[in-house]
């Protein structure tokens, strides 16, 4: 029975059967690993992703498509369903072997995908691995380098986390309803140790936050009430650049400077 795509719920269903094998190709998913997928709707990825790794844990907050699922996928393994907002999920409170780490995946709606990622990122040393279906431009940000338009706090943040890597384009076509913007495959992978550590992360995330919000000043004027520029010249970094030219290294080194300068 075929589901109305709801628009509240930011539902574009998967179905081209090419884009979803690569898709599932990219995750290869093994039998022993801790799957969870955010949004399953209408189990494009679902079904063949359980049956290559036997279990899967799923976030659905459709409670019309609940149903389906507990009951449509009982021949391909084992399907433990959690009725909820993916937003306010714990998922740290999924249940994983020791030595092991879970691994998430999903086709997320477009409207909630950037505030789920910073969501996501609180249980970074949890997660192996995230593979995501997203809007493209959304993807571009994630993988952006300094210098670039695309360049803002959500690659920084996600960067200073992860490693992220943009797979493969998605056009509008492999969707019912159509989006009407690209999509892309992107993989976040937490780092096991952080390349660059913050002293004070909450700092760290107020520098970027605030240099963000006026990325077209210099730094002297963008950083005005968190860091002075004696601290920016202490880092190597030139109060005249703007903040969209850092690095997340640079970001790091400068938080790490105003941080030992309070102390």
């Amino acid at each position: 029975m075929e589901h109305a795509p709801r628009k509240r719920f930011g539902q574009h269903f998967l179905h081209d059967p090419g884009i979803i094998g690569r898709i599932v190709g990219a995750i290869d998913p093994q039998p022993g690993q801790t799957l969870l997928e955010i949004g399953p709707g209408m189990g494009a990825i679902t079904r063949p992703v359980l049956t290559r790794c036997r279990q899967l844990h799923v976030v659905e907050l459709d409670r019309d498509l609940i149903p389906r699922l507990q009951t449509e996928y009982a021949d391909a393994g084992e399907l433990v369903v959690h009725a909820a907002d993916a937003l306010k999920f714990d998922f740290g409170a999924v249940p994983v072997p020791a030595g092991r780490k879970l691994r998430v995946i999903g086709n997320l709606p477009y409207n909630i995908s950037t505030p789920l990622i910073f969501h996501l990122l609180k249980w970074a040393d949890g997660i192996q691995d995230m593979h995501f279906l997203l809007q493209k431009e959304v993807v571009d940000r994630l993988t952006a380098r300094p210098g670039t338009s695309e360049y803002g706090r959500l690659g920084i943040m996600v960067q200073y986390r992860c490693r992220a890597e943009s797979l493969f384009h998605v056009g509008p076509g492999a969707f019912r309803p159509p989006p009407r913007v690209d999509s892309a495959v992107v993989r976040l992978v937490p780092w096991e140790a952080l390349p660059c550590p913050a002293r004070d992360e909450a700092l760290f995330a107020a520098l970027v936050h605030q240099g963000f919000t006026r990325r077209r000043k210099t730094l002297r004027n963008a950083l005005q009430g968190l860091a002075e520029p004696a601290a920016m010249t202490a880092a190597d970094i030139d109060p005249a650049r703007r903040p969209e030219t850092l690095s997340v290294e640079e970001f790091v080194r400068l938080a790490n400077e105003v941080a030992a300068s309070r102390t």
